[in-house]
């Protein structure tokens, strides 16, 4: 195998481990934000029960 093909190869490989990271990443992100929206609505119904 030749340097070109070595360096090729390993630049695929680290594309692949870059993309497959990011995916994770916004998923993770997602998953998050979804939460934060849930603590804050159970807050707000917390808040709205005390008050009656």
């Amino acid at each position: 195998m030749t340097a070109r093909t070595i360096a090729t190869i390993g630049l695929v490989l680290f594309t692949i481990a870059t993309l497959a990271s990011c995916g994770n990443t916004i998923r993770g992100m997602g998953r998050d934000t979804a939460n934060a929206v849930d603590a804050t609505q159970d807050a707000g119904r917390s808040v709205g029960r005390a008050a009656n």
